[in-house]
């Protein structure tokens, strides 16, 4: 029988690890959200442009509203949820798609 059984776990310092990570990919989705915003509008300014801008900012607020979400359940308690299926999978398709639409605006 393990002596450790009747004892919580103790998570250290991994929650805040999880939600300086969450900051630190915001923080960069912001930036190639700007950046395509600029791309798109710097020069002669077309259709696509303002298409592929409006469609970066809308990942990119999706991609902020699931990131505020999780910061906030790893805030509120010393064991948060895990993070949903649903969630993450929007997650992954808000960073993906962003950098498509960054990648597709300098190429």
């Amino acid at each position: 029988m393990n002596a450790d059984a009747g004892q919580e776990r103790d998570p250290g310092l991994q929650p805040e690890r999880t939600r300086l990570a969450w900051r630190r990919t915001t923080l960069a989705s912001t930036v190639v959200a700007v950046l395509a915003a600029k791309t798109a509008l710097h020069g002669s300014v077309s259709a696509a442009g303002i298409i592929a801008c409006a469609l970066c900012c809308a990942l990119w607020l999706g991609f902020l509203l699931v990131a505020h979400r999780r910061i906030g359940a790893l805030a509120s308690s010393d064991s948060p949820p895990a993070l949903t299926p649903r969630h993450a999978t929007a997650a992954v398709l808000c960073t993906v798609a962003l950098a498509a639409c960054g990648a597709a605006l300098v190429l």
